[in-house]
């Protein structure tokens, strides 16, 4: 039928009328419902989206939800980017990324770790090195585990990728039990996800933690993929990657959120010869390569001292805290831009809609779990900004429901 219906619908363009009658004929068969994937059909549109959509009535509100920086590219950055459009440098690059920034990456690499192993490629965005990464390895029916609260666009890649999802909860205190994380394997696990500083948290997993997760993988075989686009917003103890104690780790980092250049789509990932050449293999059938200009300001980037960025937010982190930590349970973070406090009343979305009224964007913590008892603030935000959204939190949490 759908073959019969398509076929009428090209050779009846002159006439209007019956045309008419058949597009309410495919609506009634479903037939756009059809030819949707069933790959899509187990996760919905992000809710981070529908949290914006149903804010959108508000004139300039106090908005702590945006998981970007508030601070513009910093200008010698910007600047290569437009001697690079001017000098004409905006056509396809190599699909691994242009050399002088490949070779930079890899440089760094090489120096931090020493692994024989390890080759770097710039890709697009963090967001599509997760992509390759979990495209690259997990077949139908392979199971992937990552940490409740996670980062919601693992769940749906994982999905697109046919995978299995296996969430292992870190509540209430946001740290790994390790024996929870060998209880979730099994003969089918492929991947275990790591995202240390956490997007929703903020938290920094220690160097313990880590390492635990780490050799537990190398243990069993299993894949280790460590999102570290955060690494460089890490406030009270050094980084840990977790390719200090996993050498076959694949990392995934960038220039997104560390320089604010979360619209020029540039990221880069770095781990063993093999896996990568899969990567760099799918990156040519799909995104082909980074945007150009991008990877030109990203060479320079890596050369721009972001320390006073970094400074200021963890000033910014410990004002929240302090401002709002008599009314909230908190497990302070370490790193990000985040906070991921416990609800003082009701469920996310009463909490955030009674926020909303108040004109305060913030985003339900059910979006990244399978609890509904925590809500992100993002305090990349003004200091105007960051002291009107403590008064509200507190008012809102006084007044109840």
């Amino acid at each position: 039928m759908g073959l019969q219906t398509t076929s009428f619908l090209v050779g009846c363009r002159s006439d209007k009328d019956t045309c008419s009658n058949l597009k309410h004929l495919v609506t009634d068969m479903s037939l756009f419902e059809n030819w949707i994937a069933d790959r899509t059909r187990n996760f919905d549109s992000s809710g981070i989206r529908k949290m914006f959509d149903l804010a959108a009535k508000l004139e300039d509100p106090i908005n702590l939800s945006i998981g970007q920086p508030d601070f513009d590219v910093p200008p010698p950055i910007k600047e290569e980017m437009i001697r690079a459009i001017q000098d004409g440098k905006n056509g396809y690059t190599l699909t691994q990324g242009i050399t002088p920034l490949r070779e930079k990456i890899q440089g760094i690499v090489d120096d931090q770790w020493g692994h024989s192993d390890r080759q770097a490629f710039v890709c697009s965005g963090t967001s599509g090195g997760l992509m390759l990464s979990i495209m690259a390895t997990v077949n139908p029916g392979d199971e992937v585990i990552y940490f409740d609260p996670f980062f919601v666009m693992y769940p749906a890649i994982i999905e697109l990728a046919q995978g299995k999802s296996v969430p292992v909860s870190i509540y209430p205190d946001f740290k790994i039990d390790i024996e929870k994380v060998r209880d979730a394997i099994t003969d089918k696990t492929k991947l275990i996800i790591l995202n240390s500083p956490s997007n929703p948290t903020g938290v920094c997993f220690s160097e313990s933690e880590i390492k635990a997760v780490a050799e537990l993988a190398a243990e069993k075989g299993i894949c280790l993929v460590s999102d570290e686009i955060y690494s460089k917003f890490v406030y009270d103890e050094p980084y840990v990657s977790a390719a200090k104690f996993n050498p076959d780790a694949i990392v995934i980092d960038g220039f997104s959120k560390t320089y604010a250049m979360t619209g020029l789509r540039l990221g880069f990932v770095h781990g063993p010869k093999k896996l990568v050449e899969t990567m760099l293999k799918i990156q040519q059938y799909t995104f082909v390569c980074a945007p150009a200009p991008a990877q030109w300001a990203g060479l320079a980037a890596l050369d721009y001292d972001m320390t006073p960025y970094v400074n200021s937010y963890r000033a910014k982190r410990d004002r929240l805290i302090e401002g709002i930590g008599d009314k909230y349970e908190i497990v302070k973070p370490g790193g990000a831009f985040y906070v991921f406090p416990k609800l003082p009343w009701g469920d996310g979305q009463s909490f955030v809609e009674k926020a909303i009224d108040n004109n305060l964007m913030v985003i339900p913590g059910n979006i990244f779990s399978g609890q509904d008892t925590h809500f992100r603030i993002s305090y990349a935000a003004s200091e105007e900004k960051l002291e009107a959204g403590i008064e509200v939190l507190n008012r809102i949490a006084e007044e109840g429901a």
